[in-house]
Parts: structure tokens; sequence; C-alpha cells
């Protein structure tokens, strides 16, 4: 892991900007529907995986997979 100079706080993950916004498309997509819930934290992390986005940094806890 390399530290970055300011703060010595590690490195997080680089993302493209299509992946990014497809990423943004899956994830808040349905924000407005009215049938809208807050998903689980295994279907959160099927989105992510879906986008590639796996390992550790991806990895999440059921209180960080439904950002309100």
């Amino acid at each position: 892991m390399r530290l970055l100079r300011s703060g010595d706080k590690p490195d997080g993950e680089t993302v493209g900007l299509r992946t990014l916004a497809a990423l943004a498309r899956d994830w808040y997509g349905d924000r407005l529907d009215p049938a809208w819930r807050p998903r689980s934290a295994e279907e959160s992390q099927r989105i992510l995986g879906a986008h590639g986005l796996t390992g550790d940094f991806w990895r999440l806890t059921s209180s960080s997979a439904s950002p309100q």
C-alpha cells in the first residue's frame, strides 16, 4: 500500500469515467421510482461486482451499503 504525502492516508481506488457513469446509473437510476426501497448489502455488492469493482476496497459492510 502506498501512502500519500499529505496526511499519510492510504490511496483509494481509481475508477475510469465510463465505469463511474455506468455505476452511478445502476446505483441511483431507480431512486425516483415510487416503489424504490433501500437495497441490501448483498444487492449493492452485486452492483459493484458487475462493474468490476471487487477486492477489499470495494467490500461493503451492511452499514455502508445503502447511503441515504
